[in-house]
Formats: structure tokens, sequence, C-alpha cells
């Protein structure tokens, strides 16, 4: 399988630690003008083979309130918007507990004037969702979900699994997020400089691409 045998070698050169280490993709590049708007990117993408772990889920609402209540790790609700905007340290220390974030679509200009200059830079605007849709599915996807971001720098940094999934499941996660990243590059796979692997405290791997 494409990038096994780097990805079981990253974890043969990793001590084994006291904690869940994560598996890390960086993919540089090469060729591409970052100052010209649209070549940056703020994409969303779902890991065929999940992200290894539940993350910690926001839910923005207000009609949903009672179907989101007790099924998401925090609730916010509109009434409440002003108050956490308004506390700049609170909601900073927000974006760093909480990973995915969801809201209902109706709150999003709000949310934007409230929340959006925390929120924003660091990549946490809420995902919208419909106002009388339901909560499950929406956890289900933060299982799988990543951000692929390329802003200022010409390298992407994502997470794609935890070291308690297996070697051909990272691979799988490593294959569709570097042809995700070809198709939306300018000139594909010629804007890829290279490419690595390596758990969280371990030493990087090149993956041949």
């Amino acid at each position: 399988m494409e990038f096994l045998e780097s990805i079981k070698k990253a974890k043969e050169q990793s001590k084994k630690r006291k904690f869940s280490q994560t598996w890390d993709l960086s993919v540089s590049l090469r060729g591409i003008d970052l100052k010209k708007p649209e070549n940056k990117l703020n994409l969303e993408f779902n890991l065929p083979e999940g992200l290894g772990k539940t993350p910690k889920t926001v839910f923005i609402v207000d009609a949903l309130f009672a179907e989101a209540n007790g099924k998401c790790d925090l609730v916010i609700t509109k009434d409440q918007l002003d108050k956490i905007g308004a506390d700049k340290k609170r909601l900073k220390n927000i974006t760093k507990e909480y990973d995915s974030w969801f809201a209902e679509a109706p709150l999003m200009p709000l949310i934007g004037k409230t929340l959006g200059t925390v929120l924003g830079p660091r990549g946490k605007m809420p995902k919208p969702i419909p106002p009388k849709g339901k909560i499950d599915p929406f956890i289900e996807m933060s299982k799988r979900m990543i951000k692929i971001r390329l802003k200022d720098s010409p390298v992407i940094h994502v997470s794609v699994g935890t070291e308690e999934m297996n070697e051909e499941q990272i691979a799988k996660n490593v294959s569709a997020v570097i042809n995700f990243v070809k198709e939306k590059l300018p000139k594909g796979r010629s804007n890829i400089k290279n490419a690595s692997i390596k758990l969280t405290m371990g030493h990087p791997v090149k993956l041949n691409i």
C-alpha cells in the first residue's frame, strides 16, 4: 500500500509515550504564490478512516438547544454570544480546548460580529447547520473532519489519526489527503516539493510521492 513502509518506519523510530500520540502529516509546497488570495486554502476534508478519537465539539444554538443539550461537549446559546465575545481571554481558552465548532445557520452573522475576531484567525469559525437539522450527524462528521489550511507559509500541516489506529488506516488517510491537496493546487503534483509523516514526539520520515 502507498506510504505504508514509511509509516511503519516512523512508528518504529518513535518511542512509546505516556500519552496518545497523533500522526502528523506535513506537505511542503513550491512554485506557488501565496500573495495571491486564490492560491490560499481553507478547506474541510473528511478522512476515510476517521481521526481515531472523538474531538470536543461546540454547538452554538437557538432553536436546537434541546437537541444539542447533553449530546455535545459545550452548548452556547444565542443569548450568551455577547457576553462570551466580550471576554476575549475566555474565548481564546475555549478555542484551545474545543476542536470542532458548529452553529445554526441563521446565527452565523451574529457569531461573526461577536466572536469572529477570535475564531476566524484560529480557523474555528463554526460550520453552519440547518435550524431544523439533527445534531447527531454533525457529531459523527466531527470524528472524520480536518481543516486543511494554506495561508502565509508554503507548508500544510494536518493530523491524520492517532497511534492506536493501524498503519493501513493511516496510509489510507495520508493518501486521501495528498490526493485531495493535489487537486486543489494550481499545478497539482508539480506544486508539491516533498511530504513527511511522524508521530507527535517522533522524527519525520519522508514519503515517496
